[in-house]
């Protein structure tokens, strides 16, 4: 490094580190001479040979012996060998606080061979060489950057020559940058790091990857994509500052579970990534199950102890056709999000697969939001059969996708995309406005029906829905005793009292909510009982009993009834499939009920057929 150590410094914990560790490598040569050379008054006694050099002087370095000594920075005035002509006062003060044998000019007086003392490399003889050159006339000026470590610690300077007349004599300056490449440091540290955690930050993370792909000879590279499972539920319930508090102590176990050569970084929220050098899939599974391990640990959030899991997905570059770590750390997030989709807190390896999935998403997302506009989507209506009369009074719209290459698409093609891609809102936007127009139509021709519509959490949590139903009212001059609103139950668990609020205006507007799937998952009393619904619709999975287990499905049928009633609520058997299992529902009290032995669901026309070919014309409901 030599002399020119410091124009690496820029690299941040990369050479300028080096610089560091190196000691007198490629440090500062000229500064700290201690012998006092020159001939300011009261200046230390010179060795005689030095006295009879500055008694040679030129007539031009006399002329600059007073610029020099006027300068606040450290100076010399040299010859083309090297030779020390003149040190102004500066000089001598700066070698009083830097006190090291190796930057004394000693008896010799020679600035080239302080130099070599300090450095004798490669960085070293070329400055020299270049110093040489400005003697001669054969450049400009010289300017170097180099670091000099001390008992006090790192000082920075900037070394800047000029040559002084035809003889070839120089001066050279030094000036202490300490301050403001400190500043640089500290800010180049804090542009590459995750300020919470002190881990590397997505920039970082990706230059790192990147040095490793191209270095030469390299081993194989695997990344691994971490998500924290349920870190949203502990933030949201314990606050932003234990949520804080927690991605450090996660930082610390994520970078405990690491080999020595590995690199942990934080990508931002909870999405941490982990760079393994010279690794292969072996031993990148064998680190991921030790960092779930070490998540799986619980964790002391001021008393309380929290349980999380963490989803991993691993991505190799064994070959070198992989060059990029955009295309590295992609691949690992694909694998994360199959292991998510999986059931969370596992481990999944990236294939190829999961790329040509992801891209089939996106273009599929593209296509469905000029679907959205184009009027592609159609919607299907299944019959809702009245139990006591065995009269069906309504429909739900479900919506369906007339592809233009791939024909008609069902839901679970699309409708994880739109989730996925914030198309669930403008998709029940656009049913609300076509099932309204189609139940208007439909009761202008003398058949009254109401319609259900399903809408999502997003919706919800945009704060439009009670504009967006009344507008699709409003539109298609449909009454609002036409229309249910059907919600799942985890769409209102995420906000349980702003939910409640816009399903209350809702039923005060005439329109009617219904809780879908009810008994899918962990449903809660507690939700049926605060939120403004009027029917519930018992989930297939309860109604469609197996072979043999026909009593426990018809007690918790009825305990599911039996709540509703106590609630004031209507209950609603969904994928009723044979007759007896609509007897059964009738039977336990149900009031509504839908499914594939009443009906299948059908377009609009063809369900005017349907009705029409029934004993009596569908009633109003009610």
């Amino acid at each position: 490094m030599g002399w020119a150590g410091m124009e690496e410094r820029r690299a941040g914990t990369g050479r300028a580190d080096h610089n560091e560790r190196a000691g007198h490598r490629g440090e500062c040569s000229g500064i700290t001479g201690g012998a006092g050379v020159g001939r300011r008054p009261g200046a230390p006694e010179l060795p005689l040979d030095v006295r009879r050099r500055v008694e040679g002087l030129t007539s031009s370095a006399v002329a600059v012996e007073a610029v020099l000594d006027a300068l606040p920075f450290p100076t010399l005035l040299i010859d083309a060998e090297g030779t020390v002509l003149l040190a102004n006062p500066a000089w001598e003060a700066a070698a009083d606080v830097l006190d090291d044998d190796r930057v004394r000019l000693g008896i010799d007086g020679n600035y080239f061979a302080m130099a070599r003392r300090l450095g004798d490399d490669p960085g070293t003889h070329a400055l020299i060489d270049r110093l040489r050159a400005l003697s001669r006339g054969e450049c400009a000026s010289v300017q170097a950057d180099y670091a000099f470590p001390h008992r006090e610690g790192t000082r920075w300077f900037h070394l800047q020559a000029s040559r002084v007349d035809q003889a070839g004599q120089v001066v050279v300056t030094h000036t202490d940058v300490t301050s403001r490449v400190r500043a640089e440091r500290a800010s180049d540290w804090r542009a590459r790091h995750d300020t919470l955690t002190e881990l590397p930050n997505r920039a970082h993370l990706h230059e790192l990857i990147d040095a490793e792909l191209q270095r030469p000879e390299r081993g194989p590279v695997c990344v691994l994509f971490l998500d924290i499972d349920g870190f949203k539920d502990v933030n949201d319930s314990l606050g932003h500052e234990a949520g804080d508090e927690l991605l450090r102590q996660i930082a610390g176990r994520l970078t405990g579970s690491t080999r020595a050569g590995d690199t942990v970084g934080r990508l931002g929220g909870d999405e941490f990534v982990v760079l393994c050098r010279d690794c292969d899939i072996t031993g990148a599974q064998a680190l991921a199950d030790r960092c779930r391990a070490g998540i799986d640990r619980a964790f002391d959030l001021g008393g309380r102890l929290v349980r999380l899991g963490v989803s991993i997905g691993i991505a190799t570059a064994e070959d070198t056709r992989r060059l990029r770590a955009t295309d590295l750390v992609r691949d690992a997030d694909l694998a994360m999000y199959a292991a998510k989709r999986a059931g969370r807190n596992r481990v999944r390896l990236f294939t190829a697969d999961l790329r040509t999935a992801a891209q089939r998403r996106v273009t599929l997302a593209t296509e469905l939001r000029e679907a959205i506009l184009d009027d592609q989507l159609v919607l299907h209506y299944q019959p809702i059969m009245y139990l006591p009369s065995r009269r069906c009074t309504g429909v739900e719209a479900l919506v369906r996708w007339q592809h233009p290459e791939r024909g008609l698409l069902p839901p679970a093609e699309f409708l994880p995309t739109a989730a996925q891609h914030g198309l669930l809102t403008p998709l029940a936007r656009w049913v609300l406005r076509t099932a309204s127009r189609q139940a208007a139509e439909w009761a202008r021709g003398g058949l009254h029906l109401v319609t259900g519509v399903n809408i999502s959490a997003g919706h919800l949590s945009t704060g439009t829905l009670v504009r967006d139903v009344l507008d699709a009212l409003t539109e298609a001059q449909l009454p609002p005793e036409q229309l249910v609103i059907e919600l799942t139950e985890t769409s209102v668990a995420e906000d349980v009292e702003r939910a409640a609020a816009q399903l209350a205006e809702l039923r005060r507007s005439g329109v009617e909510v219904c809780i879908d799937d009810f008994g899918s998952g962990f449903s809660s009393l507690g939700q049926l009982v605060s939120l403004p619904t009027g029917i519930l619709k018992i989930d297939r999975s309860l109604v469609a009993f197996p072979a043999g287990r026909r009593s426990q499905a018809a007690a918790a049928i009825a305990a599911v009834v039996a709540l509703g009633r106590a609630c004031g609520v209507r209950s609603l058997a969904e994928g009723v499939e044979t007759a007896e299992q609509l007897e059964l529902a009738a039977e336990l009290g149900c009031v509504l009920a839908q499914g594939f032995h009443i009906a299948r669901p059908m377009p609009a026309d063809e369900l005017v057929g349907w009705f029409a070919a029934q004993p009596r014309p569908a009633p109003v409901a009610g």
